[in-house]
This record gives C-alpha cells, structure tokens and sequence, in this order.
C-alpha cells in the first residue's frame, strides 16, 4: 500500500493539473471502484459533473478534493460542502493523460477537466486489483480549528472519513507535545504506537522501521518507559525519513504505484533497515562492526533491527 510519501508527490502532481478546473464529465467504467460510494453512480456523476475542483488536500495517507458545488450552496454555508475522496488501495493510480492515449488496462474511472493549454485533459483511475476507490464525501470542521490537512489553500475543514486520525509528522501544525503526553500515557511498544493512525498518522511499516533504526530504538520499547529526547528523536527520524522518501518521488518495490505521470520513486535503494534481513547494519559497518539485520514476525507483518545498535529492551514485552 501506497505510504504517506508517495501519496505526497500523488497530491503535489495533482494539485498543478487539477486545480481551479471544472469537471465536465464523469465515466464509471467498473462500479467496484465507486462501492464506497453508497448512493450509487448516478448520485456520485451527479455529485462531480459541474463542480469546480478547489485544492488537493492530504492528512497521512488521505487525499481528498475539495468541490465547488455547481448548485447553490445551503443559506447561510461559506465553505465547500463537499470532497472526492480517493482511496489508492495497494494499487490505486491517479494519472493525468491527454484523450488521445489509449485507455489503461486497468482504467477504472475517467473524469473530463474544463481544458486548459498545454494540460492534460483526462483524469484517469487505475486501480490493478480494486481495493482503491473513489467517493464523494462530506467536509466537516477541524476538531483544532485548524487546518485539515497539507493543502495549497489552508482551510478549517477535513473529509468525514479522514476526521478520525491524528496529524502527520510533516504537517505544520502537528504538535509534539501532544504527541508526547498521549504516547507516554500508552502501555504499548513504540512501533504499535507510531503505527496508531488515531496517535499519529501516516507512519507505515516501511517508515516505521527506518525512523526507530535512524533513532536507534527498538519496535518493542515500552511507550510509559520513553523519555522526551527519545520520542523527539524518533518523530524527527520519521520525518527526515518521510521528506527523504518524497526527494526521490516515493519507495517503489513494483510497478503499481506511479506518480500522476507514470514515473515510479526509486527510495527502496537508500533503505537501511527494511527488507535487509541478513544484511549488514550500514551504521555498524562504518564503524567496522559486523553485525546482520534481523527480521522478526510483527503484528503479521515483518520487523526489522539492528541487534546491536538497536538492542531490544529487557522489559520490552511488544
């Protein structure tokens, strides 16, 4: 599945095509990639065909656009009432093309943008194996009063579905002493814990284990037992990590996710800690000490340290 990264450079390559634009006309060439859409495809054309697209916005790895609604707003609202939500699954793909490339494979939606010279006429989802999707949904005010999400245009409004998650470490409004006091009020292990979309949002499996090797802390340490300099190091690894990542356009292990025009990232080769099981730590070789990586099972999924310089904790019970 796509991390916080890669849906960044899907949001900052969207936002210079799409913005300002009208949609003129919507085709649903698969209903699958609308099922979260519950009023049905008649409802969700209706909802996108007239609407002029106001920005692109993100929070972790929500992306949503919000409309400018063709029909007249309720009395008495000032804000856009409504979003296209995208859902990118484990192999989404938001691309822009010109109506004369041939249609994808996999192309499961086709939206037609009022045209602009030298843009791109056609946004097109992909989506290889359906888990994506997209819907239109209801934007609803920030609990903070602050912005939803990283956006061009900063506004106090978040899609319904993306209420619920915390901020993200690249998000100029995150706050780390809230981060702090509700992480030392968990009894978990820190990767659980950066894991928790409710705590803060966007740190997947892959980032995980790169931040906690880049702050040399172990996935298992209890969160109560965490002291101030090591919860700031490990959210500044995360972030150094993430904004890494976004420099080179995004980790791609396979050909599902691109960029919205087609190119894949390329982070997977600067990876020090995840999929190197059996490897040398980098860190530990520039020192002139041998020591392999481990990979160890972790909430069904992998996890991978540094057995020396990321020794697992004697009460580490996660």
């Amino acid at each position: 599945m796509p991390e916080l990264p890669e849906v960044e450079v899907v949001r900052r390559g969207l936002v210079s095509w799409v913005r300002g634009r009208t949609i003129t006309s919507v085709d649903i060439l698969d209903p699958r990639s609308i099922r979260r859409h519950a009023l049905g495809a008649e409802d969700f054309a209706g909802n996108l065909e007239g609407a002029r697209v106001l920005d692109v916005v993100r929070r972790g790895k929500f992306l949503w656009l919000p409309l400018e609604e063709s029909v007249t707003a309720p009395s008495g609202t000032d804000r856009p009432a409504v979003a296209l939500m995208a859902h990118l699954g484990m192999s989404g793909q938001l691309l822009m093309q010109d109506s004369g490339v041939p249609d994808e494979k996999h192309l499961k939606i086709r939206l037609r943008l009022s045209p602009v010279d030298g843009m791109p006429e056609q946004l097109r989802f992909v989506d290889q194996r359906i888990f994506g999707g997209l819907f239109v949904t209801s934007l609803v005010p920030t609990a903070d009063g602050g912005p939803g999400g990283l956006g061009e245009v900063p506004a106090p409004y978040i899609a319904e579905e993306a209420a619920h998650i915390a901020r993200d470490p690249l998000d100029p409004h995150f706050s780390f002493d809230s981060f702090y006091r509700r992480l030392r009020n968990r009894k978990t292990g820190l990767k659980r814990a950066l894991l928790d979309q409710g705590l803060v949002s966007g740190i997947g499996n892959i980032y995980a284990d790169e931040a906690l090797w880049r702050a040399r802390l172990h996935y298992a340490r209890p969160t109560d037992t965490l002291r101030r300099g090591d919860a700031l190091r490990v959210l500044d690894a995360a972030r150094e990590v993430m904004l890494d990542a976004l420099a080179a356009g995004g980790t791609s292990f396979d050909s599902l996710y691109v960029n919205v025009n087609g190119a894949s990232g390329y982070f997977d080769r600067s990876l020090n800690a995840y999929g190197r099981e059996n490897q040398e730590c980098k860190r530990c070789a520039a020192a002139g000490i041998v020591s392999l990586m481990k990979r160890e099972q972790f909430m069904n999924r992998s996890s991978y340290t540094c057995p020396v310089c990321q020794p697992r904790p004697r009460n580490g019970r996660w």
